[in-house]
């Protein structure tokens, strides 16, 4: 008899309905960095993101800084404490959702313009999802996205065989999955084939 695959074998973990709670998001990431200063620099003139309070160094060593993208007083905050770069081995990569997929368009050109290397855009396979992906000053992973899939009460999700993965966001215009309108309202932002 074959043993099950890693997928069988994780998906029996699961038990639905056992926790007294519902999860709802993401509500912030805290991330260790070398040079606060430049973190910020990076997190605020790069991402966008706004100051909602900071801790000085009396109270936690190497200073903390809260950082808000929505209503949340803070979805990131950044601590002064990181000695060398990160390993990345504790946090793979941290995802920011936008509303528009032209908005992912505006934040690739955003983050090219400022010197930031992508280490992908396009869509990714389940999830479906288009985005484009890269790291700040201190090597942590971060995504942008839209579309990510949305799965309904009755918990039935994309079949794989409909995962259709994109290396550029141009590829994924024009090849969506289905049910995706991946229509861009700015087509100046969509560029062309070379």
């Amino acid at each position: 008899m074959t043993e099950p695959t890693i997928g069988r074998r994780l998906e029996s973990l699961q038990v639905a309905g056992k926790a007294p709670f519902a999860i709802a998001k993401i509500g912030h990431v805290v991330l260790n960095c070398r040079d606060i200063e430049q973190s910020v620099r990076f997190y605020t003139q790069v991402l966008g993101f706004k100051i909602s309070d900071i801790y000085e160094e009396d109270m936690i060593p190497g200073g903390m800084v809260f950082l808000r993208f929505n209503a949340d007083h803070h979805g990131v905050a950044l601590i002064g404490s990181l000695k060398d770069s990160s390993e990345k081995i504790e946090l793979h990569h941290m995802a920011f959702a936008v509303a528009t997929l032209d908005e992912v368009f505006r934040a690739r050109d955003h983050l090219e313009r400022s010197g930031v290397k992508l280490h992908f855009h396009g869509r990714r396979r389940a999830g479906v999802q288009i985005a484009v992906e890269f790291a700040d000053p201190d090597g942590h992973m971060l995504e942008i996205y839209w579309g990510v899939d949305q799965i309904g009460s009755d918990g039935i999700t994309r079949p794989s065989s409909e995962w259709k993965g994109a290396k550029s966001l141009e590829e994924a215009v024009a090849d969506p999955v289905r049910g995706q309108d991946t229509s861009v309202r700015d087509e100046r932002l969509v560029r062309s084939a070379k």
